[in-house]
């Protein structure tokens, strides 16, 4: 695509001031770089991926409300986490982050585990033990 052509569309990069780097065909045809605040069909697949990842984040928080879920897998959701990433972050199993989201067990946590989760997420003890509101 020419130079002038790199689209300049709407997109979700501009709520936090962000241009991407694309690359394109300037007046002498040499390659070079464009900034691009975005395009349609990636502002829509950002916006679907965004819409997603808030949905997970709510459905997460409810079960920890009802008290099927522990505050950890909300955490884990709200920092777009999964399982595989959170556990070699806070040096676990995937089994063992998995069965910290049972209350039961995650109620039985010492305070050095639940650092490591607290430490991930950038929040205190008290805050991941109390859970979402």
């Amino acid at each position: 695509m020419k130079k002038k052509e790199v689209p300049q569309d709407e997109s979700s990069l501009n709520k936090v001031n962000s241009k991407e780097l694309c690359y394109a065909v300037d007046e002498d045809g040499n390659y070079t770089t464009e900034l691009s605040s975005g395009w349609d069909p990636k502002k829509i697949a950002l916006d679907n991926a965004l819409e997603d990842i808030e949905k997970r984040v709510e459905e997460a928080r409810l079960r920890v409300l009802a008290g099927t879920t522990s505050p950890i897998e909300y955490y884990m959701e709200l920092c777009k986490m999964d399982l595989t990433i959170l556990a070699s972050y806070v040096g676990f199993f995937k089994w063992t982050v998995k069965r910290h989201f049972k209350p039961s067990v995650f109620q039985k946590l010492s305070n050095k585990k639940l650092a490591k989760y607290a430490d991930v997420f950038d929040i205190t003890i008290e805050e991941l033990q109390n859970g979402p509101s």
